[in-house]
């Protein structure tokens, strides 16, 4: 289920290839909004989450090219989470966004199975310029 309804985007001619999908996971509804911002005019297309059993259950059903997600979640952190979208043998890219920035972070990150760290506040284009790496 997506947290918000996203209209259709006008993407521009130049990309010719089918948008990529990402999956973004974040129990906070403003972040998730900012991200739906940041990439209504990309060639990307986001799908939105605000739960990690919720995410499970998109990821039983759906393909994503890219999945984003928080680390300070309720039910179960996203390192937890990241561990288990491993164990189920899904291979997209993982990218984890975060306030939390120490070196343990980002290595507990890695060690769950993430692709990559992304520090929160992020500029709009740090965001974008992360997510070409894997995508």
């Amino acid at each position: 289920m997506e947290c918000f309804e996203l209209s259709e985007i006008n993407v521009p001619q130049i990309y010719n290839n089918p948008r990529k999908s990402i999956l973004a996971v974040d129990n906070a509804l403003m972040f998730l909004n900012s991200m739906k911002k940041i990439l209504a005019n990309s060639p990307y297309k986001l799908s939105c989450e605000t739960s990690a059993q919720g995410a499970l259950a998109l990821l039983d059903t759906n393909f994503y090219d890219l999945i984003l997600l928080d680390v300070e979640m309720p039910e179960m952190d996203g390192y937890e989470l990241t561990g288990r979208i491993k164990q189920r043998g899904i291979k997209t890219p993982i990218l984890i966004i975060s306030a939390n920035t120490g070196r343990e972070d980002i290595e507990k990150a890695e060690k769950a199975g993430a692709a990559g760290f992304l520090p929160k506040p992020f500029r709009p284009k740090q965001l974008i310029e992360k997510i070409k790496e894997f995508i």
